[in-house]
């Protein structure tokens, strides 16, 4: 039989000989805890120091502060107001005043006399609830953090990609303003990645051709707003010191859920060492077309 051990309960009555009734017949059927208060004001003091209360039994007939205005302070203050309150009387026995109980927060209203099964019933019935919404939050809790476990790996294991890969990678927003960017791309540009931050991509990045230096960003953006995507593009990154280094760039629009371009993921691989070898290339087959 489960006695309930660890679970807290607090009585309220402003008569002693009633205290003692409902403690010594909960002591014998349970193992809870049980607190006693003989006014309103003592019960909400109680609270105060013990927020781990798991039930409260309320008389509704009692001098200056009665059950009823007691139970609607204790729903008002935040820590207080989820302990289910049963209120327990003599005296207020209508209807009125059973709804009022339950309209205040009440999640019962008994009627004295009550049997003694009856109300140790009614008390094992709400803490086998809170042990219910317990061992679910427990559940939910353990998903929760298996979940941002999961996610946080995820996210570890992407910046590692993104820290290793050879390939330089930088994040745009919209008006072509660098957001972020990989080492790979602070390495072949010669800058801190925080100074990279707010510079606009013309400023590192010039194309083959490009007759309209300054407006470069906004063909960009009608580029791929058509195509979503745009690759292998023959392009230079201007270096820090003012070193052309040649590329083979690629840039991809990420969208917003209205379609618009919310960010413009780019990336670069240096050709450098390409670049030489086809221009050594270029250059034998150039000497064996000669004319002897």
């Amino acid at each position: 039989m489960n006695r309930y051990s660890g679970f807290k309960l607090l009585i309220v009555d402003d008569h002693a000989h009633n205290l003692f009734t409902l403690r010594t017949l909960i002591e014998a059927r349970t193992d809870v805890t049980i607190l006693e208060a003989t006014s309103g004001q003592q019960a909400i003091d109680l609270t105060l120091h013990h927020p781990d209360i798991d039930l409260i039994i309320l008389d509704v007939q009692m001098p200056e502060m009665d059950g009823f205005q007691t139970a609607a302070l204790l729903k008002m203050r935040k820590r207080t107001r989820d302990i289910p309150i049963i209120f327990l009387t003599a005296a207020f026995k209508s209807e009125e005043f059973q709804q009022r109980g339950y309209a205040i927060g009440a999640v019962d209203y008994l009627l004295k006399p009550i049997e003694d099964n009856q109300l140790i019933n009614k008390i094992s019935t709400y803490f086998r609830l809170i042990e219910k919404e317990r061992a679910l939050n427990q559940v939910l809790e353990r998903q929760v953090a298996e979940r941002t476990a999961e996610l946080a790996q995820a996210k570890q294991y992407l910046e590692n990609i993104i820290a290793y890969m050879g390939e330089a990678l930088l994040i745009l927003n919209p008006a072509g303003e660098i957001k972020s960017a990989n080492p790979a791309a602070c390495r072949m540009l010669g800058y801190r990645e925080a100074d990279l931050r707010g510079m606009s991509i013309g400023d590192v990045f010039e194309e083959e051709g490009d007759e309209v230096a300054g407006a470069f960003m906004g063909l960009w953006l009608e580029a791929l707003i058509r195509a979503g995507a745009l690759s292998k593009i023959d392009a230079r990154f201007i270096a820090s010191d003012g070193r052309r280094v040649p590329i083979l760039f690629s840039r991809t629009a990420v969208r917003d859920p209205d379609g618009g371009i919310a960010d413009i993921i780019c990336i670069a691989k240096d050709m450098t060492g390409y670049v030489r070898v086809e221009d050594e290339r270029e250059d034998a087959a150039q000497t064996a077309q000669a004319p002897l």
